[in-house]
């Protein structure tokens, strides 16, 4: 779930290092083309160095060098609170990348759930947006680990938004720290949603809030970019085309967790504007 609230100064930011099988990660929708493993581990490198100087405290999930896919953090981890939800991807081969996920999440104090079969759930397609979260139902997430999360989150407006042509809802749509949803409306159902701020490119529907007025967007999306810039946003852009090729996006590669989510051992181990449619 985004941290698109709160101070940034006490969150923690849970990464995974690419590891060395990265280039057989699964590819859905984009074309496959060759991945340099050493440039990905570069930029990973300075994705994570982005994320320290907007005030994040960076956590290693630990290395899972035998699953492509679990650079991806986000998938295998869904937080709310003090709750931490663990999936079970649509895509069996990716459903071992939840064990150090599991740790990482106990770690920092958090209760820990997860989805059970016959739901199938992955964390980018879970978009938290004030008292709302939107969650993708399509190849990797169904009803049942929609309905499964909603019991889980207890109380909180579940919204199910069927996606198509994208991997995840967040591959189509994500929101600003105002609130304001920014996608590709051809990719989402957009008749459960408020509205809709259209992007000029589709890199552009990738944002994850660092803080108050500050966003993390791809180097991919140089005219989203310069849009929200001139809204007023701080937007700070990385280089991630590498994971790209593998269907990735900024949201991907961390779990932003808030610091009022974390208990009393999240000091361990430290380390590393456009059309609408109503």
């Amino acid at each position: 779930m985004d941290a698109a609230a709160g101070s940034a100064s006490a969150g923690r930011a849970l990464v995974r290092p690419p590891g060395p099988r990265l280039a057989e990660g699964i590819v859905t929708h984009a074309a496959r083309r060759p991945v340099d493993v050493e440039r990905a581990a570069r930029q990973h490198e300075a994705y994570v160095a982005a994320l320290r100087a907007a005030g994040w405290h960076v956590r290693a999930v630990a290395p899972a060098d035998d699953l492509p896919d679990a650079v991806f953090v986000e998938d295998a981890l869904v937080v709310s609170g003090d709750l931490a939800v663990l999936g079970r991807s649509g895509a069996p081969s990716r459903r071992g990348e939840t064990a150090g996920a599991e740790r990482a999440a106990r770690e920092l104090g958090l209760r820990v759930e997860r989805i059970e079969e016959p739901g199938t759930l992955d964390g980018g397609d879970v978009l938290d947006v004030g008292g709302t979260v939107y969650v993708g139902r399509g190849a990797r997430t169904n009803e049942e680990g929609i309905c499964q999360l909603a019991r889980l989150l207890g109380g909180r407006r579940v919204v199910p938004v069927d996606v198509r042509g994208c991997l995840h809802l967040k591959s189509a749509m994500t929101a600003l720290p105002d609130g304001g949803l920014i996608g590709v409306p051809e990719m989402v159902d957009t008749s459960v949603l408020p509205c809709l701020q259209v992007v000029s490119e589709p890199e552009g529907a990738h944002v994850v809030v660092l803080g108050p007025g500050h966003v993390l967007m791809a180097a991919s999306a140089p005219r989203t970019a310069a849009r929200l810039a001139a809204d007023g946003l701080r937007v700070t852009s990385v280089d991630i085309s590498e994971f790209e090729a593998l269907d990735g996006c900024v949201t991907c590669l961390s779990v932003l967790v808030p610091g009022t989510a974390a208990g009393p051992r999240s000091e361990l181990g430290v380390s590393a504007s456009g059309r609408r449619f109503p």
